[in-house]
């Protein structure tokens, strides 16, 4: 069996977080190489985000399927519109990495060179596209029925059913994937505009378990160990409370979700770190680049309604809906969700045989809630036991502006975990977020077509 070298550009390897030995060293298994080696076969080179995502196998070969469906196989819309599609969402964070991949794959596939001029020069068609792209990017609950009506009514550059579902289905996935790639730190690739050319490696420090790097004023080791033991002391405590609690009332656990929203509004980048300039070849893309997160509640101003997750489920809703108008798309979706979901590998920084079903729980839910949607069976509680403070710094800045995230946020939470384990954590962002935003925007389908 003739090994078969993956390419890797010199230098900077495809993570500025993560050092590059551990994503190879973790990624060496059969499973793996397979899935390297067939992307190198298909496309001719293994991409950055594929070497990250392959740290999780499973999740990377569910990943892949649904995005060669929604690129790649037949669907109500033309390739060239699919990746302008793609280029409009990644504008919205400021993402040049997935923005140049598209503009280059919008080339190869015929688009026209002068709508990557900017927005203003695409069809007013894909223009109209920019209000809910920009919402869903930002603030998915304001989606209401009347900005899907306006898309479908809007006499000749009126979009079927079934286009704007795969309209939908693209931005979501690639304002989800921004967030992977800035919560990952992914370098651009060699030759990509910005990317490095080939260089010289520059050394890297040998230890390289997360809170060695950046030479940061780290705590000490012990530190971090103890972080774990308390972690693990607490999803004890949790497990035995819940075999003894006779159940909380609503009231309380509604208190407790609204507690948890109204935290979450504190949480916010220490630092307001200066809005980086924009690449002239990204905000051609953007109209109203000033629009962003905002918190639901200001004070004195009227909260939107909370999204009572039972009310409009992914599993009883959002999946047959999808099913029905973009057929196998569903299905998809909804086998990458419950990959992420219930992904593990029983380990807890060095413990193992350890079941993270609640911490896995409990970081899908407070992503949900920090987009309003709230599950009437869960105790908002668990997220504060669970999730220290810079974990929620870094969820919450990934998952609503990740163009924010920095390596000192991703060093500071978990310090004793392993890489792996972060890139976990990334990965339930980009579903949980991908899937949030998708529920906003098919409730107000279903509300259209009802």
């Amino acid at each position: 069996d003739r090994e078969i070298k993956i390419p890797r550009q010199l230098g900077r390897g495809p993570s500025s977080f993560i050092p590059v030995e551990e994503i190879l060293q973790e990624g060496t298994e059969r499973a793996q190489r397979q899935l390297f080696i067939e992307a190198f076969v298909s496309t001719g080179r293994v991409d950055n985000v594929t070497m990250v995502m392959g740290l999780h196998p499973e999740y990377l070969a569910s990943f892949w399927k649904t995005q060669y469906l929604l690129l790649r196989l037949d669907g109500p819309l033309p390739y060239h519109k699919r990746h302008y599609i793609a280029i409009m969402a990644a504008a919205r964070h400021q993402c040049s990495y997935l923005v140049g991949f598209h503009v280059a794959e919008f080339l190869k596939v015929g688009g026209n060179p002068e709508w990557l001029q900017g927005l203003h020069r695409a069809p007013q068609k894909l223009r109209n596209l920019n209000e809910i792209n920009k919402i869903l990017a930002h603030r998915p609950w304001l989606i209401t029925k009347e900005h899907i009506e306006a898309l479908l009514k809007t006499g000749e550059n009126s979009w079927s059913l079934a286009e704007l579902i795969q309209a939908l289905v693209l931005l979501t996935h690639y304002h989800s994937l921004a967030s992977f790639v800035f919560g990952c730190g992914i370098n651009l690739e060699p030759g990509q505009e910005g990317g490095p050319a080939f260089q010289p490696p520059s050394p890297r420090s040998c230890d390289s378990s997360p809170a060695s790097e950046d030479g940061m004023s780290s705590p000490s080791g012990k530190d971090a160990m103890q972080e774990v033991e308390v972690l693990m002391e607490r999803m004890k405590l949790l497990q035995e409370c819940q075999l003894e609690e006779e159940g909380v009332t609503q009231e309380e656990m509604e208190t407790r979700f609204e507690l948890e929203k109204t935290e979450s509004l504190l949480v916010a980048p220490t630092v307001d770190i200066a809005e980086p300039a924009l690449p002239p070849n990204v905000l051609c893309f953007v109209e109203e680049p000033e629009f962003g997160y905002k918190d639901f509640t200001r004070k004195g101003e009227q909260a939107p309604p909370t999204f009572r997750a039972q009310d409009y489920t992914w599993e009883d809703h959002g999946y047959s809906l999808i099913n029905r108008l973009y057929p196998d798309m569903g299905q998809l979706l909804d086998e990458k969700f419950q990959v992420v979901y219930n992904l593990t590998y029983n380990t807890i920084a060095m413990h193992s045989g350890v079941d993270t079903t609640m911490l896995r729980r409990a970081i899908w839910n407070y992503i949900h809630c920090v987009f309003g949607i709230r599950y009437d069976d869960y105790d908002y509680g668990e997220v504060n036991q669970l999730l220290e403070r810079s974990l929620k710094v870094y969820i919450k800045t990934v998952a609503c502006y990740p163009e924010k995230a920095t390596k000192r946020m991703y060093t500071h939470f978990w310090r004793h975990f392993k890489h792996s384990e972060k890139v976990h954590v990334n990965l339930l962002l980009l579903e949980a977020r991908m899937q949030a935003a998708l529920l906003y925007a098919l409730r107000a389908i279903t509300r259209y077509m009802t």
